[in-house]
C-alpha cells in the first residue's frame, strides 16, 4: 500500500535530498559481474519539475513547479538502437571508466546538465538487459532552477517526470508474454507507458528511495522487441 503523500513532502529541497539519501544508504546494493564491454551506466537525476514537465497528458502540475522529478528522454529517431524509446541519461562505460564517471558524462552529452561527483547520492541494483548489458543506475540530485539543453543527435525530447507520477495507483502494470515466465513491467506515465529496463529502474527508484523499501527488479521481463 503506497502511503499518504501528506506523510513526507515532495518538494525538491534539503528535505526531499535527505529522504532520498537515507533510503538509499539502507538499500544493499545487488551488483552483477560481467567483465568486458557490455557494461553501461544511467544517470537517475533528480530535479525540480520547473514550468513543464514535459508530459503534456500529466494533469495536476500547475501548482507543482517545485516538486521533485527524475529526468527521462525519447530517444533520437536517427538512432541505430532503440530509436523513440524512453531512456535516461546514459550509456557504455569507456575503457578506464567507473560507473559514476559514465553516467555524469552521458547525462552532461545528452541533456547538457554538467553535475560532479559530489551530486551522487546513492545507487540502484545493477540491471541486465536482453541485450547483453549490465546497467549501473547512478542516483543524482540536481536540484532547483537548472535549465536542460538536450543534444538532437541524441535526443528528441527531454522530460521531467513528476514523483507524484510515480506513485500512481496503477503503477506498475505487470504483462505476461508467452516467450517468458516472468513479467514485462511497465511504468505508467500519463496516458502511455515505459517499460523494462528504464521501467524497472523507475519502480525500483519509487520503492527504495521514496517508499524505503527494498524492493528488487532483476527478475521483470523487457518486451520481446527488446530482446535482440
Amino acid at each position: 500500500m503506497i502511503p499518504n503523500q501528506n506523510d513526507f513532502s515532495l518538494i525538491c529541497d534539503q528535505t526531499l535530498l535527505s529522504h532520498i539519501r537515507s533510503n538509499l544508504n539502507r538499500l544493499e546494493v545487488s551488483k552483477q559481474s560481467q567483465a568486458g564491454p557490455r557494461r553501461a551506466a544511467v544517470a537517475v537525476t533528480v530535479v525540480d519539475i520547473a514550468d513543464d514537465p514535459g508530459v503534456y497528458d500529466i494533469s495536476g502540475n500547475e501548482n507543482r513547479h517545485d516538486h521533485g522529478a527524475v529526468i527521462l528522454t525519447r530517444r533520437a529517431s536517427g538512432l541505430k538502437d532503440h530509436a523513440g524509446q524512453w531512456s535516461f541519461p546514459g550509456g557504455r562505460i569507456e575503457p578506464g571508466e567507473t560507473p559514476e564517471e559514465a553516467a555524469l558524462r552521458e547525462l552532461e552529452e545528452e541533456v547538457g546538465l554538467q553535475l560532479g561527483p559530489e551530486h551522487i547520492i546513492g545507487y540502484l541494483d545493477d540491471f541486465a538487459t536482453r541485450s547483453g548489458f549490465v546497467m549501473t543506475p547512478v542516483v543524482l540530485w540536481g536540484g532547483s532552477n537548472l535549465a536542460l539543453y538536450p543534444d538532437p543527435a541524441e535526443v528528441r525530447s527531454v522530460h521531467r517526470i513528476p514523483i507524484e507520477e510515480l506513485l500512481r495507483d496503477d503503477a506498475p502494470i505487470l504483462e505476461r508474454i508467452p516467450e517468458s515466465e516472468n513479467p514485462v513491467l511497465l511504468m505508467p506515465v500519463g496516458n502511455s507507458w515505459i517499460a523494462t529496463p528504464t521501467g524497472a529502474i523507475l519502480y525500483q527508484f519509487r520503492e527504495v528511495a521514496i517508499l524505503g523499501k527494498t524492493t528488487r527488479v532483476a527478475h521483470f521481463e523487457q518486451p520481446y522487441f527488446a530482446w535482440s
